[in-house]
């Protein structure tokens, strides 16, 4: 089945794509949006994108258009990317923020509590460190800290504790369902209609992958390389990307 990207349409109306422009897609994804893009594009038009995931770069690879650039790049490098491509400016920026659906249906990828795999949960996985190995040596209060301010977790306190606990009786968590077992038991209270997981989930992965600094350095990039008149359309998931969009 095709991936069928968020808001496709309005995120194209909302960049009013010229038929001659030249556009940056920074999170290609499964190239949905990129795709959109240049069935707007006329024969002039130029399409670049990013994206920082090796996966999303060879999917990318069946699109064979002339008129179209992808560079396996973070977004946040969006402005070194354009200067190595000699592209002084550009008509508008799209920005799909967050983790795409199939990084969390991908069990490999340790993104989902859904499905057991290695704690991995890195966008690009061919560099960096894994969560499993964050955890595995961090302290207590850098994991409390994490998982409070990135997942808005009120029982942060526990979970930190339960898991430098679990590390020193029987070794480091290493897959998804250790961790989402760990938290369930640290937990004392459910949101309705929410897996217990869920907050310290997302909290690890924006973390392990610096989302919201690359977001924060993406504006500003995206802001820097548009002509006057250029647009920035961005789509966010959840309130702390918003925060810092709307800022």
């Amino acid at each position: 089945m095709a991936h069928i990207p968020v808001l496709l349409t309005e995120a194209l109306d909302a960049l009013a794509v010229r038929p001659d422009g030249v556009y940056v897609d920074g999170t290609f994804g499964r190239g949905g949006h990129s795709r959109g893009l240049l069935a707007r594009l006329g024969a002039t038009g130029r399409l670049i994108a990013l994206d920082r995931d090796p996966s999303a770069i060879a999917a990318g690879q069946a699109i064979t258009d002339e008129r179209f650039t992808l560079v396996h790049a973070r977004f946040a490098e969006l402005a070194d990317v354009l200067d190595e491509l000699d592209v002084t400016a550009v008509d508008g920026v799209l920005l799909d923020i967050g983790v795409s659906s199939p990084q969390l249906d991908d069990a490999e990828r340790g993104m989902s509590f859904r499905q057991d795999a290695p704690l991995d949960m890195r966008m690009d996985t061919s560099r960096g460190e894994t969560v499993a190995q964050w955890l595995a040596r961090a302290d207590e209060a850098d994991i409390r800290e994490v998982i409070r301010d990135y997942g808005e977790e009120r029982f942060a306190s526990a979970i930190a504790k339960a898991i430098v606990a679990r590390r020193e009786e029987r070794g480091p968590l290493a897959t998804t369902a250790e961790l989402a077992d760990l938290v369930a038991g640290a937990v004392k209270t459910r949101e309705p209609g929410k897996d217990p997981a869920t907050r310290t989930f997302q909290a690890l992965r924006i973390f392990i992958n610096a989302e919201l600094e690359e977001l924060q350095q993406a504006l500003e990039a995206s802001l820097s390389v548009l002509q006057p008149g250029g647009r920035l359309v961005v789509i966010s998931f959840h309130s702390l990307e918003d925060r810092i969009v709307k800022q």
